[in-house]
């Protein structure tokens, strides 16, 4: 491992928190003129997933940082224009088109891995590319099918073949349509000076280990490697000329590198109050989040129900910085339900009362309703703050 300067630059734990809201757009005025692209290249990654109870995932996160942004137009912004892709980075992501080159050392991985979960039958990938290339942008489904079985995991040939043809990089997922993905070639969909994989693996990480440090503000080597998930070794082998300066962090026990550029201003603005969805990348790496927030995170929508705390897609409320209490929500109709409410005291009733009502107006709900709250005598304060604003 390179040897590495020492830090010059101590933070507080409230410096931290502060820096890591400001690069996740939590902090200071939203960028409204970017909107749902700027937030995308800010982030450098929204993941995807195929929960959907207020919305899906990739629509709460600009609607977290933004606002009451208008769902099509989320899509819109993601899916047109060639302005972005799909493809494997802390999870399936969304990634801004111009880091197509940077994930060539994945795609050279997946080229050279000798053992896949499912079998390609032979002749089957040749067909799809040449489906593709003669039909155009194609569903699996349109492709011949994406099942032998309705066992979510017993995919066709077809399904294999082009999901191998996606993490080769021959195919990309341009957009996603009724949740299914949309394939194309590479050569039509990626423009034509972005469409190489001539960068070495050294200078592809370098890059994601500074755009994950820019998108975290400040990490640890853990942080930094998580967000695009990369090896601790990776991150070892570019982080010292990746730009990013060693910093060290009250109580955080690890070393730490920082953007250079959110040491340069003391981050002050307006705190965002909202629910979270939970694979929001402000709290994607669990130790993170406990350490930077004293928050435990975890979903538990693939918890068995009688061992689940806090719900099947309980989302964090942030405010003011902190994060204050988690809302398990569900719609019937034009009433959002909050089917567990847990909170942090008394202080967060407001909050907790704002993000609910805010979240009830963007998906076109005109009443809340409340089953559980953690805190029986917090329950009738929550409820008449929630009244007051409905009358």
């Amino acid at each position: 491992m390179t040897s590495l300067p020492r830090p010059t630059t101590e933070l507080s734990t409230d410096e931290a928190r502060r820096i890591a809201l400001r690069a996740q757009g939590f902090l200071g005025a939203p960028d409204r003129k970017s909107g749902v692209r700027g937030v995308l290249r800010h982030l450098g990654a929204v993941q995807l997933d195929t929960i959907s109870v207020l919305a899906r995932s990739h629509e709460l996160i600009p609607y977290a940082r933004l606002g009451a942004v208008g769902r099509t137009t989320v899509d819109q912004a993601y899916w047109t224009d060639t302005h972005a892709f799909e493809y494997w980075s802390h999870a399936a992501c969304i990634l801004p088109v111009e880091e197509w080159p940077h994930f060539a050392f994945r795609r050279r991985a997946y080229r050279s891995r000798p053992h896949w979960n499912h079998a390609l039958p032979d002749g089957t990938y040749d067909q799809v590319i040449k489906q593709l290339r003669t039909e155009g942008p194609l569903t699996a489904t349109e492709l011949g099918g994406a099942k032998k079985t309705s066992e979510w995991w017993d995919w066709s040939g077809t399904k294999v073949a082009v999901e191998r043809a996606l993490m080769y990089g021959e195919v990309v997922c341009t957009e996603r349509r009724g949740w299914k993905r949309v394939y194309d070639l590479a050569e039509r969909a990626i423009p034509e000076a972005l469409l190489h994989d001539e960068l070495d693996d050294t200078e592809c990480l370098r890059r994601l280990v500074r755009l994950a440090g820019q998108s975290l503000g400040v990490g640890t080597r853990a942080d930094i490697a998580d967000y695009h998930r990369l090896k601790g070794e990776q991150v070892d082998a570019v982080i010292a000329d990746s730009g990013l300066v060693p910093v060290t962090v009250e109580g955080w026990g690890k070393p730490a590198w920082a953007d250079p550029a959110a040491l340069e201003t003391a981050p002050r603005g307006r705190h965002r109050t909202t629910l979270l969805s939970p694979f929001d990348s402000l709290i994607w790496e669990r130790a993170r989040t406990e350490r930077i927030f004293g928050f435990t995170h975890r979903l538990e929508a693939y918890t068995p129900k009688p061992k689940r705390i806090y719900g099947y897609f309980a989302m964090p409320v942030l405010a003011g910085g902190h994060l204050v209490g988690r809302v398990d929500p569900a719609r019937e109709g034009r009433t959002l339900v909050a089917k567990q409410v847990t909170l942090d005291g008394p202080k967060a009733v407001p909050a907790v009362a704002q993000a609910l009502l805010e979240a009830a107006s963007w998906v076109d709900c005109t009443n809340v309703r409340l089953e559980r709250v953690d805190a029986p005598e917090l329950r009738d304060p929550l409820t008449r703050e929630l009244s007051r604003a409905l009358a």
